[in-house]
């Protein structure tokens, strides 16, 4: 496998050629269910690594560092979400091995679990990774991984959406809904990425282990990606399925939906579903996914983000509003489900407020 020392950017130009070296082969796996800015946006970045910063320096292009092409299950032309047409460039049963495979996202609902949906880009992932090429993903991509049972064990990511999915359908994965790009299992070759617009982290990435710090310096700065240094929690959104096959939980769930600010909520739960403590917290786990305690405190959080991104009421104000009277406690029970403080939380989306506030306006 040819690939680049992670310190020394790879070689180009005349140099290149001199020394015969083959461009690391970088494939994008692709299918109907990808998104458009995904695929053409690794594309586009990818294939410019080596060629256009200079060009935008001196008016001098210079050498693609890296090979890209774009693969499906069949090679057949086909098109993706919003009906954009994908020409790959190979099929899944080429004999190529690449230094790394881009699985693209593969669009699934959060209740509709991909069993089955891709045997053959799933059997040749399996097989290129044993042959020694890095594996990565972006978003629902690591579906794929994990139907393969590749991420068994391991670590890894997605879009913050698919946490209970993952929970549910695929125990063995440690999911880290927390993580923009889950770099734990990297030893053994497999990286995966966070929401759709991770892809941008997971190129850096792929363009400073492929092609040198360098390179990928000089590529943030032409497409200007900064990355996504706070990870996807500031963004995540509570997603709480409601349960119908236990009666019990279900009322508690609606009841405290419209009560998250009441004291002792875990105590008052159990008390209206009529079981004992630990039946009820046993049971509401299988439910929701949730211990009681931490439902009741990503209720309040869900409810105290939506107030800061709305209002102009004091921090403390609001830890009151959703349950909280001792503001130390709901600062450090926000910062820990959110990632930053109250504070933090409301400049941060403020700022897309102030973007958008004058379009609506004006609109």
């Amino acid at each position: 496998m040819t690939t680049a020392n992670a310190s020394k950017p790879c070689f180009n130009g005349q140099e290149a050629q001199m020394n015969r070296v083959k461009n690391p082969l970088v494939v994008l796996l692709a299918a109907p269910e990808t998104s458009a800015s995904v695929l053409y946006g690794l594309y586009d970045v990818l294939a410019s690594v080596g060629a256009v910063y200079s060009d935008m320096l001196a008016g001098t292009p210079g050498n693609e560092v890296l090979d890209i092409k774009i693969a499906s299950a069949d090679g057949k032309p086909f098109h993706c979400l919003g009906n954009i047409p994908v020409e790959p460039h190979m099929a899944t049963n080429d004999e190529a091995t690449p230094d790394a495979v881009v699985v693209c996202d593969m669009y699934t609902s959060i209740y509709d679990v991909p069993k089955g949906r891709y045997p053959r880009e799933i059997a040749w992932l399996r097989k290129v990774h044993s042959k020694g090429a890095l594996v990565t993903s972006v978003c629902s991509g690591s579906l794929l991984l994990a139907e393969g049972g590749m991420l068994d064990g391991r670590e890894a990511t997605a879009h913050w959406a698919y946490r209970d999915m993952f929970q549910r359908h695929y125990p063995k994965v440690s999911f880290r809904n927390e993580s923009i790009l889950c770099l734990t299992e990297e030893a053994d070759g497999i990286v995966t990425a966070g929401g759709v617009s991770a892809w941008h982290d997971l190129t850096v990435y792929l363009i400073a282990k492929l092609c040198g710090y360098q390179h990928a310096i000089e590529t943030a700065k032409v497409f200007l990606i900064s990355g996504h240094s706070e990870g996807q929690s500031p963004y995540a959104v509570m997603t709480r399925p409601m349960e119908t096959s236990d009666a019990q939980i279900s009322d508690c769930q609606i009841w405290i939906s419209e009560n998250y600010e009441v004291a002792k909520p875990v105590e008052q739960m159990v008390a209206r579903s009529g079981l004992n403590a630990r039946t009820f917290s046993r049971r509401f786990k299988a439910a929701t996914g949730f211990a009681p305690i931490e439902y009741v405190q990503a209720l309040r959080i869900e409810e105290a983000k939506q107030m800061l991104e709305t209002n102009e009421q004091l921090v403390d104000e609001v830890g009151v509003l959703i349950g909280y009277e001792d503001p130390a406690s709901f600062r450090r029970v926000f910062k820990r489900g959110v990632g930053l403080s109250p504070a933090a939380y409301r400049k941060k989306f403020q700022r897309i407020s102030q973007i958008a506030k004058p379009m609506i306006t004006n609109a």
